[in-house]
């Protein structure tokens, strides 16, 4: 891919027409652009130009879109010290872990700024392939075809990202004509249903036209039939969520296909570390990734807005992507028990046992004898287990503790799986405390993508970021059968994924529901789709939605924790579902309606 990542930026920067204001603005500026009959030249320059649509939605998706599906939901958190002495940023993140925000909210302008940018690039680009002759380019129509289907497809899973967050108060911007549409329609649920159409029929229209994975690592980087038929299982899974109409049976039938292999040749690993691993391109669960290399491209968000500032000794490696520490894990456990020094209380109460929750509490609720569950290691052959950063921190090199920062300085650094004011700072402790009132230890975090010490040679970031994974069809079919009203059938898909988390001995675990589940029902199936695909990004939101968990369900805070300025209330107001469109997206765009309720 490193041809197609020069091409694409050197594209990217040459050529493009302002794509954002196509749709969102009314006035739009036109820079320096290439003539597409000068530009296009050859297939290279062809490949260029659609490598640009990835560095695109690489660069505009992975960040903003993370935030808006992971924190507002049950297993990822955005915690601030002692009330905001470090973090709260104006409670500009805060708001999303809180489900307290409004069409002011920062991060919600930013994400949908981000969100028009690939869709314009998609627009205009589209609009160059189709006048060309392929022939005089030396392509043949075929090659023509796959580049075009890749570009269709990849503006059908721009437009789903934004559906997921905003519904239909989108406008169904579909070409680079300087036109500003309105929202598709100013009836939100038919607008709904006429964006859905759209992105299902975009991805119909073709699938027939891209690579069929057969087995190429190369073709991992690149949009295929399987991404293809996987985003539009996407929309089957959640259609009755989105336009009100069940379509389950259609479902299931096209997981039955991808898994059979119609569109690709995919498989369930047995080891997970393949997936997150530093050759993960030759993987045979990945579906989608997007191609990453350290300097070019690289995705901040997989591990360092865990970490600490000096988490290069956590892990004997060092680069010039610094920590955030603002990131946790929801907790497991409140804050009662006996204090212990720098390291939260013993015995404190469970929300699984004690409380009873059927959400949250990630930690917990995985089995204990799921290989995952423990502390995460990398040796200097680069061999690594484990997916967590938690109890105390110990110095790769030299085995002494590492110390921690701001309100436990020079203190040893001891990950607890509780969020509390345990030294009294900003506010007396309480058993519950929302996110705002952590401390600088506050929280297991999640190491997705291993880091590898730098004697290794090896660097994490260069770790291809996965999209799309053979598991989540296994676990969309689950979903289908359960709706259906066959959980042992849902039980045996997903178990065909989570059985390689147990060693031989432990394979009976997998007649247990796990904890804080006594049967194989509807909320056993929702956590184990959080199990397995925790901290993944823009997705979880939209599960707990599909299960109506996502504003009435409880956990941690909620009902619980008090605050001053807004209410957490153990089921929160439904407008809260749908995320409002940016105040300034409304005064550039009168044609735009707002959420409802808004």
């Amino acid at each position: 891919m490193n041809l197609i990542k020069y091409l694409g930026a050197m594209f990217a920067a040459a050529t493009m027409t302002a794509v954002l204001p196509s749709c969102t603005n009314l006035d739009e500026i036109t820079y320096d652009r290439i003539d597409a009959s000068a530009y296009y030249q050859d297939e290279n320059s062809v490949k260029g130009a659609v490598a640009s649509i990835y560095a695109s939605a690489q660069s505009g998706f992975l960040e903003y879109f993370w935030y808006l599906n992971e924190f507002p939901a049950d297993q990822v958190t955005w915690r601030t010290w002692n009330g905001g002495a470090w973090g709260y940023d104006e409670a500009a993140k805060f708001v999303l872990s809180s489900q307290t925000w409004n069409s002011e909210s920062v991060i919600i302008r930013q994400a949908w700024e981000h969100a028009w940018e690939t869709i314009g690039l998609c627009n205009t680009l589209l609009g160059d392939l189709e006048k060309l002759n392929p022939a005089s380019l030396g392509m043949s129509d075929s090659a023509m075809k796959q580049y075009i289907a890749e570009v269709r497809t990849m503006r059908a899973w721009a437009y789903y990202n934004n559906f997921e967050l905003w519904g239909g108060t989108l406008p169904l911007c579909v070409a680079a004509d300087g036109n500003v549409p309105g929202s598709a329609d100013p009836d939100f649920n038919k607008s709904s249903q006429i964006i859905w159409q759209f992105m299902a029929d975009e991805l119909d229209g073709c699938y027939g036209d891209l690579i069929a994975e057969q087995g190429n690592p190369g073709t991992r980087n690149r949009l295929s039939q399987g991404m293809n038929r996987m985003l539009k299982m996407r929309l089957l899974l959640n259609s009755e969520l989105w336009t009100g109409t069940a379509r389950y049976e259609e479902c299931k039938t096209l997981c039955e296909q991808i898994i059979a292999g119609d569109y690709g040749n995919y498989s369930i690993v047995s080891d997970y570390r393949d997936i997150y691993g530093i050759n993960n391109e030759t993987c045979p669960e990945v579906v989608f990734a997007f191609a990453m290399e350290a300097g070019h491209n690289t995705n901040n968000n997989r591990n360092t807005p865990f970490l600490p500032y000096n988490y290069d000794q956590m892990f004997g490696f060092s680069c010039d992507q610094s920590g955030w520490n603002c990131v946790c894990m929801v907790p497991s456990k409140d804050n009662t028990g006996t204090l212990v020094p720098y390291a939260g209380t013993s015995n404190p109460k469970s929300f699984i046992f004690d409380y009873g929750d059927k959400l949250g509490a990630p930690y917990d609720r995985m089995n204990n004898a799921d290989i995952r569950k423990q502390p995460f290691k990398c040796d200097a052959g680069g061999n690594w287990r484990g997916i967590f950063a938690m109890g105390p921190q110990k110095d790769w090199n030299t085995g002494a503790d590492v110390l921690a920062d701001a309100d436990l300085q020079d203190k040893p650094l001891i990950y607890v799986d509780q969020v509390g004011t345990f030294q009294n700072l900003g506010r007396q402790l309480e058993p519950v405390m929302s996110p705002r009132w952590g401390e600088t230890n506050s929280g297991y975090r999640v190491i997705r993508y291993p880091i590898y010490p730098t004697s290794t040679g090896l660097d994490w970031r260069n770790a291809d970021q996965v999209e799309f994974r053979l598991a989540e069809v296994y676990y969309t079919l689950a979903e289908c059968h359960m709706r259906s009203g066959n959980p042992s059938m849902a039980k045996s898909y997903v178990n065909q994924v989570r059985g390689r988390y147990f060693g031989a001995s432990d394979q009976k675990e997998l007649e247990k529901p796990g904890p804080g589940f006594d049967t194989f029902d509807a909320d056993w199936l929702l956590s184990e789709w959080g199990i397995e695909f925790l901290n993944e990004g823009r997705r979880r939101r939209t599960d707990l939605r599909r299960f109506d968990k996502f504003t009435q369900g409880q956990w941690w805070f909620f009902g619980r924790a008090t605050e001053t300025d807004r209410q957490l209330p153990a089921k929160r107001d439904r407008k809260y579902e749908w995320y409002p469109l940016p105040q300034a997206a409304l005064m550039v765009n009168p044609g735009l309606v707002q959420n409802p309720n808004y």
